[in-house]
């Protein structure tokens, strides 16, 4: 759970620019999906890959009318699933072979449940998760902000959290993800809130 209010004092004190932006956006909502088990997540993220948010939520709405009976499908659903059914709906063949690895790593036990994450620090999760093929580090970021609820996690190489930053600190070009993690070292340790308000400065 992330102390909203410390966090966003804590920011505020530690970057005039990043306080300008959070008085413009407001009150920080905690990020949802911790009601989502890792594989839900994941395969979230999976379909989010290099996408619109836009395009990623049209063809979660598809796949997710594949597998009739829950809101989001289970692994066993998903695995259920015809390959050629997942295409149809906008996923890649490689995001496919990655959601129906993930699946199977689901059924069999050998994809950490919530329960063993939660026990887990960052880089073993982050080992562990990319340990899959089609899993990479910004995956894996996605769920330890939106589905663990971690609180200094930056995803730098985020293209909203890049475009957030060249809004709010008023930059010609997008930042690189080099120059926002040695940026973001003086955010620590709610790296996580500072991603959020970045995100939501595309919004403004």
């Amino acid at each position: 759970m992330i102390d909203a209010q410390h966090a966003v004092q804590s920011l505020c004190a530690a970057d005039p620019v990043l306080a300008r932006l959070i008085g413009r956006v407001g009150p920080f909502q905690a990020p949802s999906g911790s009601e989502l088990s890792p594989f839900q997540a994941l395969m979230s993220s999976v379909l989010a890959q290099q996408v619109s948010r836009h395009a990623a939520d049209a063809v979660r709405k598809r796949v997710y009318e594949l597998v009739p009976g829950s809101a989001v499908p289970t692994a066993r659903g998903v695995a259920a699933v015809d390959d050629a059914l997942l295409r149809s709906a906008g996923v890649s063949g490689r995001k496919v072979a990655t959601i129906k690895r993930l699946a199977e790593a689901a059924i069999q036990g050998t994809l950490p449940s919530r329960a063993t994450l939660d026990t887990m620090d960052e880089g073993a999760i982050r080992k562990a998760l990319t340990a899959f093929k089609g899993i990479g580090p910004w995956t894996v970021e996605m769920l330890l902000i939106f589905n663990l609820g971690r609180p200094d996690v930056f995803p730098a190489g985020d293209l909203g959290v890049r475009r957030g930053y060249k809004i709010a600190f008023d930059l010609d070009e997008l930042p690189s993800p080099a120059a926002l993690l040695e940026h973001a070292e003086a955010w620590r340790p709610y790296r996580t809130v500072a991603a959020w308000y970045l995100w939501r400065a595309n919004e403004l």
